[in-house]
């Protein structure tokens, strides 16, 4: 599965399970489905009245297990992948500016920031690169950098794999705070990283937490409840939010895995709504809607000032989608074989599709001027995709 694989305590034991393999394929089997049994919906046939084309396209290396997202700015592209290339491409031609390898895996970017590339490892080390490529610094955070550092001011803010976040400072790496939870025994292990606005860190945990703090000096400001964990074993327990909160003028939205959508405003914390919808995936919000990709493989149009539906798109099952994109009148999502869905802003019906290529599509489109994204793909390959009428 892209973005979710299962992180097990070696000690934790669930009733019937006899051994820790045994537990791993129950896990599998329940959360994500027999591959046999839960295959991709088929696509279904409709009347096209938009055309998006592709601009350009480039090519890095492969990532079957991590997640990359590209880093938008000043004209320029920059990208990631597994296997340690970095690559800095023209947003409006796709021509190739420079392409390096930083010698080793890679697990989590791209962060960009006060001329900063930025970078993760499996061995938890933060990578700064200068606009031209060349390292300026590395440094050493508690474990593997899974999601794309993010930049405020003179922050460099990391999340570790352990759930440890990290201010580093953006001249030399050196560590200037640490904000550190408990976590439940079970857990998922996701690429989610952090959201920054306005000075404040928003972060999602294990047990649907939703925590803000100062970027300046990690301290809380905040913690609100999205969702409550439920069931009677901790298989059913898990209600981890395992996708980026999304900033909407006063409101952050969040999304739980197992457990709810939730509204809470950015000053106070309090939580205005909440949908029991499970997405893991993430969503995104644009002109008073929030869209969600829900684990199963729905798509849904919320309120943002009362969580209620506009529409749901069904057609999708099982598709393993991306978060949502809006994009004024079409939303996008991004599927396992490559295909990328455009939907009406207003009624969730299908109004266009396109293939990149068919490898599964990585969890979060990049916005790319006001008619036009990026998305990447496990094989390697980035898409700059133009919706202009």
């Amino acid at each position: 599965m892209r973005l979710i694989s299962l992180l097990i305590a070696a000690s934790f034991a669930v009733s019937g399970c006899t051994s820790l393999t045994d537990l791993k394929t129950d896990i599998s089997e329940r959360v994500f489905g027999r591959d046999d049994v839960d295959p991709p919906a088929e696509l279904v046939n409709f009347k096209a009245t938009l055309k998006p084309t592709i601009v350009w396209s480039a090519r890095l290396g492969e990532s079957a297990l991590a997640d990359f997202i590209p880093a938008a700015a000043d004209g320029f592209i920059y990208a990631a992948s597994g296997n340690g290339d970095i690559a800095k491409v023209d947003a409006i031609k796709g021509k190739q500016v420079w392409k390096i390898n930083a010698g080793e895996p890679l697990t989590g970017g791209v962060g960009f920031g006060n001329q900063l590339v930025l970078v993760g490892t499996p061995k938890g080390y933060v990578l700064a690169y200068n606009l031209d490529g060349k390292l300026l610094w590395k440094s050493k955070v508690s474990s593997e950098v899974l999601s794309a550092p993010q930049v405020d001011q003179d922050v460099v803010v990391v999340r570790c794999g352990d759930s440890r976040i990290f201010g580093l400072n953006v001249k030399d790496g050196a560590r200037k705070w640490v904000y550190e939870r408990a976590t439940p025994t079970l857990t998922l292990r996701s690429s989610a990283g952090v959201t920054i606005a306005d000075g404040a860190v928003y972060a999602g945990f294990a047990g649907g937490k939703l925590v803000a703090l100062k970027a300046e000096d990690g301290k809380t400001l905040w913690e609100a409840s999205v969702a409550l964990p439920k069931g009677t074993t901790e298989l059913e327990r898990i209600a981890d939010i395992t996708s980026l909160p999304v900033v909407d003028g006063p409101m952050v939205y969040a999304a739980a895995y197992q457990g709810r959508v939730a509204a809470v405003e950015r000053t106070t914390g309090r939580v205005t709504w909440t949908r029991d919808l499970s997405s893991y995936t993430g969503l995104g919000a644009e002109e008073a809607r929030v869209y969600v990709s829900h684990s199963a493989g729905s798509v849904f149009s919320l309120d943002y000032s009362s969580g209620r539906t506009f529409w749901r798109q069904p057609d999708l099952k099982n598709r393993q989608l991306s978060a949502p994109l809006p994009m004024g009148g079409v939303v996008a999502v991004g599927d396992v074989e490559g295909y990328v869905h455009f939907m009406d802003r207003d009624e969730g019906n299908f109004v266009a599709r396109l293939q990149t290529e068919k490898s599964p599509v990585m969890p979060q489109p990049v916005a790319l001027g006001t008619n036009g994204f990026l998305v990447q793909t496990r094989k390697g390959g980035l898409f700059a995709i133009s919706v202009a009428k």
